[in-house]
């Protein structure tokens, strides 16, 4: 594999991990919604605004997310709504688990 390549696939990795975790993953379909701030994030992710800011920092350093400041807050917003795409995929894998853990029980 060349350095370009590697490169490429550092990065893509550096995303998927700013990703993964369940709060930033409703973060993110949070955001799909539109625009929002901490305080709106915060509440509907029933966690603390300073666990939800930590969470944003590490979406916003890996270029997923992008903010701005109106008067006292802030507001996030996603970069490329593509990133959600990703939830019809996961989506579409654990319904496949699903049906091969469902023959797997009913040959039993």
């Amino acid at each position: 594999m060349n350095k370009n390549k590697r490169l490429l696939y550092e990065k893509q990795a550096e995303i998927a991990k700013s990703m993964a975790h369940p709060l930033r993953m409703a973060i993110l379909d949070f955001l799909n919604k539109g625009d929002q701030c901490v305080c709106d994030i915060a509440e509907y992710a029933g966690s603390e605004r300073s666990n939800v800011s930590r969470h944003l920092a590490v979406m916003v350093n890996a270029g997923i997310l992008g903010y701005r400041k109106e008067g006292l807050k802030v507001i996030y917003s996603l970069k490329c709504k593509c990133v959600t795409d990703f939830f019809a995929c996961a989506m579409d894998v654990i319904k496949q688990q699903a049906k091969e853990n469902e023959k797997l029980l009913r040959a039993l």
